[in-house]
């Protein structure tokens, strides 16, 4: 798929929605395996073909400066016994490119919606 200058691929604007909604609810810091669920559940799992699929968008995303990412505390995965994560935080122009895609999708789809009920 090509890319658009400026424009995110479905999955990098899942991972921003997602982000987002994940902040909302008092979530800051995310890991991949954490948002692979809930960009999972959001869109029936159409999206993630492969988890190296993902990871790469994450990559894209924290490169284009939408995430920030660190690696968590070795201390904190040692005590619980595994592998250390890499945790990643929407930045606030993630945010607003999250608001702008959902805006611009939105437009689309009213736009739609009002041919489809104009008379024949």
């Amino acid at each position: 798929m090509r890319r658009k200058p400026g424009s995110l691929l479905p999955l990098e604007l899942a991972i921003c929605v997602n982000a987002v909604r994940l902040k909302h609810r008092g979530v800051d810091e995310f890991h991949g395996y954490e948002i692979a669920k809930t960009v999972g559940e959001d869109s029936d799992h159409r999206l993630l073909t492969a988890y190296g699929t993902l990871y790469r968008a994450l990559a894209r995303l924290e490169h284009m400066g939408l995430l920030r990412s660190h690696w968590e505390d070795p201390h904190i995965a040692a005590r619980e016994n595994r592998p250390g994560r890499r945790l990643y935080t929407i930045t606030a122009l993630g945010e607003t490119a999250a608001e702008d895609a959902r805006k611009t999708v939105a437009n689309r789809s009213s736009k739609r919606a009002r041919r489809r009920l104009a008379p024949a």
